[in-house]
Order: structure tokens, then C-alpha cells, then sequence
């Protein structure tokens, strides 16, 4: 069963979800982002002890995000979930200083283009850039992760596949956290946990897609790396909520990369939410799901 803390954060989300007005005008997309933005400040705890500093990566702005003591030759790239359309990496700057403070290491969180302004694949070009700089500043690829959460999980499952396109050496794991994969919804789950999901459901995410695709195809494999040929990429670590309706784009994504002879480890929480491991510090599954995190890295760094 979920934590007394995990069930009260799970009536507020739904208190706020049913006091949308259904029969009003859908919001502008400058509305979603404040929107986002304003929702983001109450999630999770930022960790004492760590520096935020602004970044530039090959002309991609983000934040450098670094735990006092950690080791400065050790990174993540951090790829910020919201659909290809809203938040940032100030938003999620709390979940990336934890994952950096639980894998010793610093974090490179960044923002990439977003839609409707720049479709895909700008998300993808300013990820594999970002990717390119850590490369070019030194640190060596088995020192490297790539993570993000939903659309961002999505983007590093991209990245990893552009790398290798690119004739990039493979960082040392990527690890998406309910990671969007699928652009069309096609999954069982859209449906089956239609009624379990207080965040995510079918008629936002076809909203979304269709602003980050433009004019491309949904199956176009670094848009939906579902369809993406996945061989050759870095181990992954995948972690997601089991209540999600996104929980089959994980199931069978793993499905897949294993089949393309990928190392791939899968993690499903029993009855959590689309990335719940955002609320860390404040309900102990999503701590967990962190200091799961920092052990795996820990374990491929060593």
C-alpha cells in the first residue's frame, strides 16, 4: 500500500484536478506554462549544501547543479519532463540536485527548445549538443549518464539513439523516469489505468504531441523512440509509477531494448504516480526511488 504520505499528496493532486472547469476555454500554452511553473515551486525538497550556477552547453542555457564534495569528473545530463511544451530546468531543479546529491557527482540540467515555438527535433539537437559539450569538456563517457523524466525520459531514450547515429561513444547508463515514448497512446494502459492516473491522461497528451510534432509523423523513432532500432545503446535504467497511464510506454520499451540486446533494468513502484519520484523529501517511495538512483550510478562508476 502507498505511504500516508504518498495518499495525501494523491488527494491535493485530485482536489486541484477537480476544480478544473471542464466546459472552460482550454488554456494557451503561456497559461500551461505558468501553470506548471507555479505547481513545480510545492514539489519536492531542494537538499542543503548545492550550488546552482547557470550553464551554457554548446549554446544550449541550463544549470550546473553540483552537491558540496561531489566528484567534479562524474556527471548527469538532466532532461526536463512537460510534454515538450512547459517547465524548465529551474523546475526540476530539486529532483536533479537530489539525484545529484545520491550519485555524488554534478548535474548538467538543461533547457532545451520547446514546442509550439520549436517543434521537433529541437529537443533532440539541443540534447545530443549538450551531450557533445560534456564530451568536449573533458569528462570521459563512462563518467556520463543521461536522465529525464517523462518527455525528457523519452528525450534521453532520443539522445542515446542519436549519439550512436552520430558516431558518439555511449555515456554509461541513461535512466528515464516515466519516460513518454509513445506519441499516439496506443498502450494498454492509457486504459486501464485511466482511473488510477490523477495526472496524465490521453486527451492532454494527444494535445501535447501534436504541438511537438508539427507537421512530422508520431512514429518518427526520435520523436517516439518506441520505434526507434535500439541497439547499441547504453544500459538503462528504467523507473515508473504503477498507476500511470504511461506505465505500458515503460513495460514495453524495456520489452524492446532487451530484445535489441540491451542491458536493461526495470523498476515499477506499486500504485505511484507519473514522476512521483518529484516529490522527494516529502513521501518516502519517492526517496527510494532515488536512492535507487545514486546506487545504480554508484555501482556503474565504480
Amino acid at each position: 500500500m502507498a505511504s500516508q504520505e504518498a495518499q495525501a499528496i494523491n488527494e491535493i493532486i485530485k482536489a486541484y484536478r477537480d476544480s478544473v472547469v471542464p466546459d472552460g476555454p482550454p488554456p494557451t500554452v503561456e497559461q500551461q506554462r505558468a501553470g506548471a511553473d507555479a505547481s513545480m515551486e510545492a514539489v519536492g525538497t531542494m537538499p542543503d549544501g548545492i550550488d546552482v550556477q547557470d550553464a551554457n552547453a554548446n549554446g544550449v542555457a541550463g544549470l550546473w547543479i553540483t552537491p558540496k564534495g561531489a566528484n567534479t569528473d562524474r556527471v548527469v545530463l538532466y532532461l526536463h519532463g512537460g510534454g515538450y511544451v512547459v517547465q524548465s530546468a529551474r523546475t526540476h531543479v530539486k529532483l536533479a540536485a537530489h539525484i545529484a546529491v545520491q550519485s555524488n557527482c554534478r548535474v548538467l540540467s538543461i533547457d532545451y527548445r520547446l514546442a509550439p515555438e520549436h517543434p521537433h527535433p529541437a529537443a533532440v539537437t539541443d540534447a545530443l549538443a549538450a551531450y557533445r559539450h560534456l564530451l568536449d569538456a573533458g569528462f570521459a563517457p563512462e563518467r556520463i549518464a543521461i536522465s529525464g523524466d517523462s518527455a525528457g525520459g523519452g528525450l534521453t531514450i532520443a539522445t542515446l539513439v542519436a549519439a550512436r547515429d552520430a558516431a558518439l561513444p555511449q555515456p554509461c547508463a541513461g535512466i528515464p523516469l516515466s519516460p513518454w515514448v509513445d506519441l499516439e497512446g496506443v498502450g494498454e494502459s492509457m486504459d486501464s489505468n485511466a482511473g488510477n492516473d490523477l495526472m496524465v491522461g490521453r486527451g492532454a497528451l494527444a494535445t501535447m504531441a501534436d504541438l511537438f510534432i508539427g507537421n512530422g509523423s508520431k512514429r518518427d523513432p526520435l520523436a517516439a523512440p518506441l520505434y526507434a532500432e535500439l541497439h547499441d545503446i547504453a544500459p538503462l535504467y528504467i523507473q515508473v509509477g504503477g498507476h500511470e497511464t504511461l506505465l505500458d510506454d515503460s513495460t514495453r520499451l524495456a520489452a524492446r531494448a532487451a530484445r535489441a540486446g540491451v542491458e536493461v533494468r526495470l523498476d515499477v513502484f506499486p500504485e505511484m504516480q507519473h514522476v512521483f519520484q518529484a516529490f522527494v523529501g516529502q513521501m518516502p517511495e519517492a526517496t527510494e526511488a532515488i536512492c535507487r538512483i545514486g546506487a545504480y550510478l554508484t555501482n556503474r562508476w565504480s
